[in-house]
């Protein structure tokens, strides 16, 4: 880890109180950054910010209002005097056949996973701006590269957001803000779906790994897309999942000769 990666630079980090957040919220402090994490999970994301210190503050914040997009912005110019990175982490996730789901759900993950981000571009691309560039990281899904059965809605939300990654690369890129996606497979969170086989982490055997992920190994993903050190990276999609997608399923090594 590089301890002064991000020394001098203020990121903002959304769903930021557990899981991938937190741990990408942990990363990029630990690398010199100051840090507006922000999240509707009130409680936990206050002992986050409490435990980084002087140099992290929370806000409470729905990623689908324009106002508090603009609240939590403001927050990070007038607490740290900058914005330099955003990464849009918060998500929601559900398991549901098409023929159950509702209209109703699908436009609410919508506005969370989809709509949320959008909203997050256009707040901090002012910011961006002041500072002549900046980075943006989406978290997005291997649900955006492969149909999952029972999970059309979240699907849907995910290949939106690939898509809404890639515009905004082209469209931001000549004012030198990079725009990157990042694509978790089974990452040990609470959204991760839970075990009905019996077969614990052994559920995992075809991922060519053999296990699922962890929070801080997508975590140094996204710090490095948000660094210097991806200077020239952006419209790209950097999936983190085992080697689980590079092909259906892990097959036997053949017999030698």
């Amino acid at each position: 880890m590089d301890d002064g990666r991000f020394e001098g630079k203020v990121a903002i980090v959304t769903g930021a109180a557990r899981g991938m957040g937190e741990a990408i919220t942990r990363r990029l402090a630990a690398e010199g950054a100051a840090v507006v994490l922000t999240d509707v999970l009130v409680d936990d994301g206050e002992a986050v910010a409490a435990d980084l210190g002087d140099r992290a503050r929370f806000v409470a914040h729905d990623v689908t209002d324009a106002a508090q997009w603009a609240r939590v912005v403001a927050t990070a110019e007038e607490e740290f005097g900058s914005v330099d990175v955003l990464v849009n982490n918060a998500g929601i996730f559900w398991r549901r056949a098409l023929e159950d789901e509702t209209a109703e759900r699908l436009r609410r993950i919508l506005d969370v996973n989809t709509i949320g981000p959008f909203l997050g571009l256009q707040a901090v691309l002012p910011a961006f701006r002041r500072v002549g560039g900046g980075a943006i990281v989406n978290v997005v899904s291997l649900a955006s590269m492969h149909g999952y059965a029972w999970q059309g809605a979240y699907g849907a939300s995910k290949w939106a957001l690939r898509g809404l990654t890639r515009t905004a690369a082209q469209e931001f890129g000549p004012e030198g803000i990079r725009v990157n996606a990042v694509m978790p497979g089974p990452i040990e969170t609470a959204m991760l779906p839970p075990d009905t086989t019996g077969l614990g982490n052994a559920r995992f055997a075809g991922i060519p790994l053999g296990r699922s992920g962890q929070a801080g190994e997508v975590a140094a993903v996204v710090c490095f897309l948000a660094s210097a050190d991806a200077a020239y990276v952006s419209g790209a999609e950097v999936v983190v999942d085992g080697g689980s997608s590079s092909a259906p399923a892990a097959t036997p090594r053949p017999p030698v000769g």
